[in-house]
């Protein structure tokens, strides 16, 4: 098997973290009780915890002239699974917080980046890189 993650995050309802995470992300949901659900997240397990005050954006960060909203998780994917996943929440109607860009421009990192909130206000980011042998490039 290979290693894979396991993120726990607030939410302030389970039945709108299902709608998100299984409706919009296309999550297949996996066990669950009254206050927890998981969900496969492109292979890893994240679970939405019931705990309606820990949830939202505490803080942002600039990053190449943006303010990157702290904290925030997602996925890396493949350039082409990125664009993919860009169109399919545009045409859901999803809110960017940072619209589908690039950036690090020409520089060493150069990404595709988004950035949206689910329904308790938490920030996820997905990203893609052209090479990704420069994920951890410095």
């Amino acid at each position: 098997m290979e290693n894979l993650f396991h993120l726990a995050f607030p939410v302030h309802d389970l039945t709108a973290a299902r709608e998100f995470y299984g409706g919009v992300l296309e999550c297949e949901e996996a066990r669950s009780s009254e206050r927890w659900v998981d969900f496969n997240l492109y292979g890893h397990q994240i679970v939405a915890h019931l705990a309606p005050e820990s949830t939202g954006i505490k803080a942002a960060n600039k990053v190449d002239a943006d303010h990157v909203p702290v904290p925030h998780f997602g996925i890396i994917l493949s350039v082409d699974d990125w664009h993919a996943l860009a169109d399919k929440l545009a045409a859901k109607g999803i809110k960017f917080i940072i619209e589908p860009k690039i950036r690090f421009k020409g520089e060493v990192g150069e990404q595709s980046t988004m950035f949206f909130l689910d329904p308790s206000g938490n920030a996820l980011e997905f990203k893609a890189f052209a090479d990704p042998s420069l994920i951890f490039a410095k």
